[in-house]
């Protein structure tokens, strides 16, 4: 993220903002995604220059391009060159196609090489995250020398100086050093001999939830991006992950949910696109509800000879749907943190085991004492209600068991396969299970209830 002071276009700077006009921000937020985007900009040119500034970082950079394609020629300018070089890669890598050449040519000449530079790497990886602006010494230069130095840098444009990173000649990172320890060493001292050498560095082509995981996993302010050779290219700040994270987050729980993860916000996101990217996964997933009829079908002659047994048809299903929804989530949840990975597939899979059995026996009890107990004062389901009660319960601990081992091994398959373990989502495991509770269902009453209701 920016730091407002550092790229703040001089007071002059053209601007059509009125001055007899007066809105607050707090408003302006309030209301901001119930606006046309007409309304916005209006909005927007009515704001006081430092509540501009910061709502205009607060958006996403979806937003923030909409908003400056809206603007006046002669705005788009100073609020492109008010952004740092990552933030401005963003917003224009958010931009129509055609549009994205017309405001590079608004940046200045240093700003636009690190942008085009940024550009070149995937939008998700480290180095489309990385600002290439840090604070960085010489390893022969001294404390007192790097201070001065560092002096001259921070009245130029820096992302953050949370670290100081020391490179050779080649721009080679060989060691960093915090500023507070910084201040604090002797002045005459080289900076090779008062910085850390074990620094923790991720490549430019991680993928930005490793990149979370690191930050999150080592407490760090900032991380450095490096190449395979190990030259230095930037660097990751906290405030970058908590986006990261918000965004991965965002996307698990639209997959969780049985369809595509949405790119922009939910009222910003086109009609006929959310159309496009729920219908996919209902109809795959109304495909597969259909093999509950055909399960059905294939039992239609114990249905007809036992309907009681159909009454606890939706029991039977829903339990192992509901089973399979809650393993999924928390292992696919799990994998999102680092909490298990690939290989601890096998320890997931025991426990769920347990889990199932542990679950099932319940949830089989309760039910057996409802047939048990309907049964004896209503007579409701006939004179074999036992033989139906242990159905039902046998099934039900059956079910439950294969509702939590499929829905916690089907994210580790999906790992395996290299897709999104997300893609393994709630809905599409209880359609799986909904059809596996059928066919466990009445294999079990055809096993206990035969020569009586069979």
């Amino acid at each position: 993220m920016t730091e407002p002071t550092a790229n703040t276009p001089p007071p002059d700077a053209p601007s059509t903002r009125g001055d007899s006009s007066h809105v607050t921000l707090e408003e302006l937020q309030d209301v901001w995604f119930l606006l046309s985007q007409d309304d916005r900009l209006q909005g927007f040119l009515l704001l006081p220059r430092p509540d501009a500034e910061e709502l205009f970082l607060a958006m996403t950079a979806h937003d923030q391009a909409d908003l400056l394609l809206h603007m006046p020629a002669q705005d788009r300018r100073s609020w492109m060159r008010f952004l740092a070089p990552d933030d401005a890669a963003d917003l224009i890598q958010h931009s129509p196609p055609e549009k994205k050449d017309e405001l590079l040519a608004l940046l200045d000449d240093v700003t636009r090489r690190e942008v085009t530079v940024l550009l070149a790497y995937a939008e998700d990886d480290a180095g489309g995250l990385m600002s290439p602006r840090f604070a960085r010494v010489r390893p022969e230069m001294t404390v007192d020398e790097s201070i001065s130095y560092l002096r001259k840098q921070a009245a130029e444009k820096l992302e953050t100086i949370y670290y100081v990173y020391v490179l050779d000649a080649h721009q080679k990172l060989l060691g960093l050093i915090s500023f507070r320890e910084l201040f604090a060493s002797p002045g005459a001292r080289h900076m090779r001999d008062v910085m850390h050498t074990d620094i923790v560095t991720v490549r430019e082509d991680m993928d930005q939830e490793s990149v979370s995981r690191v930050v999150k996993e080592q407490g760090f302010l900032a991380v450095p991006v490096v190449d395979a050779q190990g030259i230095m290219k930037g660097i990751v700040t906290l405030d970058d992950i908590v986006d990261v994270v918000d965004e991965e987050a965002t996307e698990d729980i639209q997959k969780l949910g049985g369809m595509e993860a949405l790119d922009e916000p939910y009222l910003e996101t086109d009609f006929f696109k959310m159309l496009r990217k729920r219908g996919g996964w209902l109809a795959v997933l109304f495909l597969g509800e259909m093999l509950t009829a055909t399960a059905m079908g294939h039992y239609e002659d114990e249905i007809k000879k036992a309907v009681v047994l159909a009454l606890f048809i939706p029991l039977i299903i829903s339990s192992g749907g509901n089973s399979g929804s809650q393993a999924t989530t928390l292992v696919i949840r799990a994998m999102a943190l680092g909490e298990v990975r690939l290989r601890d597939w096998w320890r997931v899979v025991r426990r769920e085991f347990a889990a199932g059995l542990a679950l099932g026996g319940a949830l089989g009890l309760i039910g057996f004492l409802r047939i048990v107990v309907w049964g004896v004062t209503t007579n409701d389901y006939g004179p074999h209600y036992l033989g139906v009660a242990f159905t039902v319960a046998i099934s039900l601990v059956g079910v439950v068991m294969f509702g939590t081992l499929s829905g916690s091994g089907l994210p580790f398959l999906m790992r395996r396969l290299g897709l999104d373990p997300a893609s393994a989502s709630a809905p599409f495991v209880a359609t799986l299970v909904d059809v596996s509770g059928l066919v466990i269902y009445f294999s079990v009453a055809s096993v206990l209830l035969r020569g009586t209701l069979l």
